[in-house]
């Protein structure tokens, strides 16, 4: 290639230059001429030039070749056709530009980045689970800090552009293993990875660009939520940096225990006793319901772990109240244990009319038989 520029000439510098001076200069004209900076139409041609006469003067060996017979002396070696912009060179200038060289993630450190999600629980009675409520919640979150309006500096000054990372947020340092050498990318030290420093902090958010803050939020309970449920209250968490997307809210929802009913699904399960009297004879009674008190037809005969059915009085579907199950009642007997003497004279004379013969009972299965019985029903 005959028309090739001096390498010197093209990094500016003269032949007496340092490593350290000529680090400095491809630095300083690469970053002027790398495409994604620079739209001119010679940019690329002129980041190639920079990158081929780096990889020749940064390296001892062929340096002393290019002094002392120039391009022809470096053979096979230099130029492009080595592959030396896709390869070493690209490495190069990745270790001092971070993958912005490539449009890697160095790129994104100074982007928008999402807040964090954030959790909290409450606890609600079981009333309020069947029916839903509104519940106010305390969380603390990070919120943009207004003092400072997100710059993270005090009034009247900037953040400045890291010198270390030269604004990426990343350093990459070339290390020889036995594979060869490799190029490790690291957080930057001085700026944590967010590509600016601030020299005057913030007094109100001490550089952070965020502070915590205090919020009450209500949150609305739908009916029929059931305990281990989760509510999320969508951009409710902390607040995003450099405009990123606010995280969300999550709500854990704890219910009580009921004294008297227990959830199966969507149906409301209540153990009821009755005595003899009212088994035997039946009976007209109040039943205690989620709606209140509901009046109930106890049948001539009931047994002890037959289970009524109340239709649409269980619990409302969590996506449509409209929809709800029903209330299931397991009757116990209950068989009295302290007599008088009134009631044992009764029971005595009661007792010769059935006789004293004991009949096996067929067995028709137990409780939750009869309780997946009524569920059919």
């Amino acid at each position: 290639m005959n028309n090739r520029k001096d390498y010197y000439e093209v990094l500016g510098i003269e032949r007496t230059a340092s490593a350290a001076e000529i680090r400095t200069a491809y630095r300083k004209l690469a970053r002027q001429y790398h495409p994604d900076l620079n739209k001119g139409d010679d940019a690329e041609e002129r980041f190639k030039e920079l990158n081929e006469a780096y990889e020749v003067l940064s390296n001892t060996e062929k340096r002393a070749m290019y002094d002392r017979f120039g391009h022809a002396g470096l053979g096979s070696q230099g130029g492009f056709g080595a592959g030396g912009f896709e390869g070493g060179l690209g490495d190069i200038f990745e270790q001092f530009f971070g993958s912005f060289a490539r449009g890697g993630t160095g790129a994104r450190r100074m982007g928008p980045r999402p807040g964090n999600d954030l959790r909290t629980a409450i606890e609600i009675t079981f009333e309020e689970a069947v029916r839903g409520t509104t519940v106010e919640v305390s969380v603390e979150r990070l919120e943009g800090c207004t003092t400072c309006k997100g710059s993270g500096a005090a009034a009247g000054t900037t953040p400045i552009r890291c010198v270390q990372c030269a604004g990426l947020g990343e350093v990459r340092t070339a290390r020889q293993s036995i594979f060869g050498q490799v190029v490790v990318t690291d957080t930057c030290p001085r700026c944590k990875g967010e590509g600016e420093v601030v020299s005057t902090p913030c007094p109100s958010c001490n550089g952070q660009r965020r502070k915590r803050v205090e919020r009450h939020l209500e949150v609305n309970v739908p009916a029929g939520i059931d305990d281990g449920m989760r509510i999320r209250l969508a951009s409710e968490g902390d607040e995003g940096i450099r405009g990123g997307p606010t995280g969300n809210l999550y709500v854990d929802v704890n219910v009580k225990a009921h004294e008297y009913f227990r959830r199966e699904g969507q149906n409301i399960l209540l153990d009821l006793e009755l005595n003899m009297a009212q088994a035997s004879l039946g009976d007209e009674i109040q039943v205690p319901t989620i709606d209140g008190m509901q009046p109930m037809s106890i049948p001539a005969g009931t047994q002890t772990g037959q289970v009524f059915r109340l239709r649409g009085k269980g619990i409302p579907h969590v996506r449509n109240e409209d929809i709800r199950g029903d209330m299931l009642i397991n009757i116990f007997v209950k068989v009295p244990t302290n007599l008088t003497d009134e009631q044992r004279e009764l029971m005595e004379r009661f007792a010769e009319t059935l006789g004293g013969s004991v009949t096996p009972h067929a067995h028709k299965g137990g409780f939750f038989d009869r309780l997946r019985d009524a569920f059919k029903g």
